[in-house]
């Protein structure tokens, strides 16, 4: 299998997981093993070229011109690679965990969901493996039109209330920013292609651009690609907590926001290049937006007692941590960065998982009606305390290495306000993330459940009681995997740095 061939056959899997979903759709055990299979093969596929890669492959394919300098074109470079394991890896646990929440809870239009979910990981490939400015805002267009569906799932007024903000939030910003510093990088630079060490690299050199002008045009980029929820374009976010847990999962962990910091990354390393920005002080200050919103969305997740609210602003300021290693611009916080990528997808998707096991198990979604519920559901809050020590940036957990790196980062440039905004950040970190499990495995449990969240107890099994009563098994057992996952990441950070590596050099070809 020659390499074109790999690229065009990894983009083409999701979609015909679509159509295979649109066939089988009356019959749910064949509609969602065929689900689990051709994620199965995209995964082993996408390994397969990992492999390469990394050892310094850069494999491309072209599919067509649409006007002179506008291709759909795409080659794999490590960051984009790195991206395209941890989503199509996670793509085979969210599915097996969405089986167990979708069919554990009764969910209507099921085939809706799982199509839409195929084609947002098909949006979230094409950006990954995307080789200019033009495929990227394609694949970021496609993923926010493909996930609109997934976030009015419910389809009441609450939900088409969040899928307008949604929807009009990261429209808005990607018109009205994201396709001008397109339009405007076309005009400086003659082309839309990514290049190692960045195309602007020799702008100013050239007087093409001031650095006035170069700051701005970084700045569009920044707010333009509104998916990394940088404040004051991070509404949209918590907005899109009113869908269905699994696609919380998929926005925070798998595609959509992931999809925004990686476009912040690439924009940044392939665009700009290391040592342009490095000549400007025109990011400084994107770097302390990025700062701020770090802060502000920990101060405004501890006031939270919903816990998917919660997560959604822990998620914001956890793409602050990126946005801000991209800003700074120096090798150890791009590779910071790119680190963080991963290790949040891991260990967010497990809290994501942790939150849907627990409405399913025990239809709770406050954090103060889960006081003694660990001793009946230990498997889900052991696993949410693993990931949430990752989160926070503590070793055994992935994030550790991550927020390394970024702090190496502040100090390179002398931020020290930053390097202070990351720390205070964690120690927010752990006052509204441990207690969590704290008060589930420690607290004394409420004799009744007459403060559930949900009232309907035909759906579930009482647990006011003792004993184990766990979600099904199909929710827990991924949650597991990815607990484990965010603990193994902190042995296989090596491994990571060495892959993101190359993505730092500066010169220009």
């Amino acid at each position: 299998m020659n390499d074109s061939m790999q690229i065009w056959l990894s983009l083409l899997l999701p979609l015909i997981a679509y159509v295979l979903l649109t066939l089988f759709g009356k019959s749910p055990n064949l509609r969602e093993g065929c689900t689990l299979t051709v994620a199965s093969i995209l995964f082993l596929l996408t390994c397969r070229m990992a492999a390469g890669v990394f050892a310094g492959e850069r494999p491309e394919w072209t599919w067509s011109e649409w006007l002179p300098g506008f291709q759909i074109a795409f080659q794999v470079e490590p960051l984009g690679m790195l991206f395209a394991l941890v989503a199509s890896g996670l793509w085979i646990l969210t599915t097996i965990y969405a089986v167990g929440y979708m069919r554990g809870h009764n969910e209507d239009n099921q085939t809706r969901f799982f199509g839409c979910f195929a084609f947002a990981i098909f949006a979230a490939l094409a950006a990954a493996y995307a080789k200019n400015l033009f495929t990227l805002f394609v694949a970021y267009e496609i993923m926010t039109i493909s996930t609109y569906p997934l976030v009015t799932h419910h389809g009441n007024e609450e939900a088409r209330n969040g899928g307008r903000v949604y929807l009009g939030i990261l429209l808005s910003t990607s018109i009205a920013f994201f396709m001008l510093a397109i339009a405007w990088t076309y005009q400086v630079a003659g082309t839309l292609d990514f290049a190692p060490g960045g195309i602007l690299a020799n702008a100013l050199a050239n007087e093409s651009i001031s650095s006035t002008g170069l700051g701005i045009l970084l700045a569009l980029f920044a707010f333009g690609i509104g998916k990394a929820a940088l404040m004051p374009f991070h509404r949209w976010l918590p907005a899109a907590m009113v869908a269905p847990t699994p696609v919380s999962a998929l926005l925070h962990a798998v595609a959509v926001v992931k999809v925004g910091v990686f476009s912040v990354l690439k924009v940044v390393v392939y665009i700009f290049g290391l040592d342009l920005l490095g000549q400007t002080d025109g990011n400084l200050w994107l770097a302390y937006v990025a700062g701020f919103s770090l802060v502000v969305a920990s101060l405004v997740a501890m006031t939270k007692d919903n816990l998917k609210a919660r997560l959604a602003y822990s998620t914001i300021g956890q793409l602050a941590y990126i946005t801000l290693g991209a800003m700074l611009a120096t090798p150890s916080s791009i590779i910071g960065g790119g680190m963080h990528i991963v290790m949040h997808a891991v260990g967010k998707i497990t809290l994501f998982f942790c939150a849907g096991a627990i409405y399913v198990g025990a239809h709770k979604k406050n954090i103060s009606d889960m006081r003694g519920l660990g001793r009946q559901m230990p498997f889900t809050f052991g696993a949410f305390l693993l990931a949430s020590v990752s989160i926070i940036g503590l070793p055994p957990g992935g994030g550790a290495w991550s927020k390394w790196f970024l702090a190496v980062g502040t100090v390179e440039t002398h931020q020290y306000l930053l390097t202070a905004a990351l720390m205070i950040s964690s120690l927010l970190n752990i006052a509204y993330l441990v207690p969590i499990p704290m008060l589930a495995f420690m607290g004394k449990p409420k004799s009744t459940d007459s403060h559930s969240d949900d009232h309907h107890d035909d759906h579930g099994p009482d647990h006011s009681g003792s004993g184990i009563h766990e979600a099904p098994m199909m929710c827990v057992v991924p949650l597991c995997i990815t607990a484990v996952g965010s603990v193994a990441l902190f042995f296989a950070a090596d491994w990571i740095y060495e892959a993101l590596l190359p993505i730092t050099q500066t010169q220009t070809p």
